[in-house]
């Protein structure tokens, strides 16, 4: 099939390149020039795993190409996906500028049948907002489906080849059977497609997502009691895990959670309620506690340090998680903001966010070529991302680099005997706090 991609993030080159890996003739179209001539050149322009080989391979075999020209993704595509930014608008809506400004050229330009799909995350009622928009200028027939994606960064390309189901919102039958037929190759081992309106597709999405952001909210509160009461949040954690109505997914407890979905999802349907007057009661408490809880370990530090100013502090981990170089709404940033208001040096450490970061804050802080050369001197080390380098590291080796043995966990890497046993100061999320 021919399917042309809009807009080359992290979901839309996922989409274009997995889709290409089937045999479709994928376009993917993207204003940044600089960007495009990049991956025209075999260059992946983000950090996803696993990406690179298929992004290579689909190129060489002619099946993957990109353009800065909508009108020439317009024509090459039968199925036109939409995976255009929806950022967080002043009010915390969704900003669907950008969605619907490429409807307004699609309408101009489209001169037979074409399925536009809304890729991107979007509130109820855009689907219907897009078609109004393509309709006024269109000369063809075309429908417009609402597809969410359900990709987490890190996994995105397992993800979206092995779906654990795919939602079609559409109430057209020819545009469902294209649907259909696209994503058969994806569930052969028989995991749903699942049909259903436009609305309650984009709804499912949100839903979705601040259900997650619920569950993980809901064990941070847990965590923070558990150190009021003296009782090990691991512990709970278990005891919950194994009820299977419940499940073990999403139950670790830490500085909050942060990216490019969760925080923004939750606001627009926040504000979606709002606008219908219905207060989520339940989604304003979820705001407010990963709020706090990102900068949960900030007083700790104070209580520790009696005052932070001129002490250095190492950070490992600064994407929002492993396996990505994604900073958006990332605890890091919370906790480095708060530590530097404090008057704190840092010296910080991330596989693969670093650049990002250093776009951010600059000359601010000190970046270390290796996870134990951000350690020499500091005072402490915090940790914000569970990377799997972390988990396992050498702690005679932190010993000997730190001033002093002290660790600020905010992803419970370790277990609380071991670092005791070896002497050291161990400050984590909702377990009892060791002091050597």
């Amino acid at each position: 099939m021919k399917i042309a991609v809009i807009g080359t993030g992290y979901v839309g080159l996922v989409t274009g390149t997995c889709l290409a890996e089937t045999g479709n003739e994928v376009v993917c179209v993207d204003i940044d020039a600089s960007k495009v001539e990049k991956m025209r050149q075999g260059i992946v322009p983000i950090y996803e795993p696993h990406l690179d080989l298929l992004f290579e391979r689909n190129i060489k075999a002619n099946r993957l190409s990109f353009t800065t020209s909508l009108e020439e993704g317009l024509e090459h595509g039968d199925i036109i996906f939409l995976a255009l930014p929806t950022p967080e608008d002043e009010d915390g809506s969704a900003d669907l500028s950008y969605v619907l400004g490429v409807s307004e050229e699609i309408g101009k330009k489209i001169k037979q049948y074409k399925v536009i799909v809304d890729k991107s995350t979007v509130p109820v009622g855009t689907s219907e907002k897009v078609h109004a928009v393509i309709a006024e200028n269109a000369i063809c027939e075309f429908d417009v489906v609402s597809n969410p994606e359900f990709l987490r960064e890190g996994f995105a390309v397992d993800d979206f080849l092995k779906p654990e189901r795919i939602v079609v919102g559409s109430s057209s039958d020819r545009a469902t059977e294209l649907m259909q037929k696209l994503y058969r190759p994806f569930v052969r081992s028989g995991n749903p497609i699942i049909v259903m309106d436009e609305k309650s597709a984009e709804l499912t999405k949100y839903a979705a997502n601040s259900f997650l952001a619920t569950k993980i909210t809901f064990m941070n509160e847990i965590a923070n009691y558990c150190e009021k009461v003296g009782a090990d949040v691991d512990k709970v954690r278990v005891g919950m895990g194994t009820d299977s109505r419940i499940g073990k997914r999403f139950l670790f407890p830490g500085i909050g959670y942060g990216g490019s979905c969760f925080p923004k999802d939750v606001k627009a349907l926040q504000k979606a309620g709002k606008e219908e007057d219905y207060d989520f009661k339940i989604l304003n408490a979820v705001i407010d506690v990963n709020q706090k809880q990102k900068t949960i370990l900030l007083p700790k530090m104070d209580d520790y340090f009696g005052d932070l100013s001129g002490k250095k502090i190492a950070v490992w981990g600064l994407a929002f998680k492993p396996e990505t170089d994604d900073i958006r709404e990332a605890p890091s940033i919370d906790m480095m903001n708060g530590l530097l208001e404090k008057g704190a040096s840092l010296s910080v450490f991330d596989p693969e966010a670093m650049p990002n970061i250093k776009r951010k804050f600059g000359e601010k802080l000190s970046y270390a070529d290796s996870m134990y050369a951000a350690l020499k001197d500091a005072d402490a080390l915090l940790i914000c991302t569970e990377w799997s380098i972390f988990r396992t590291p050498d702690l005679n080796k932190i010993k000997d680099l730190l001033k002093s043995p002290v660790i600020f966990d905010g992803r419970n890497l370790y277990n609380v005997n071991d670092l005791q046993s070896e002497g050291f100061t161990y400050i984590s999320i909702g377990r009892n706090e060791i002091r050597a």
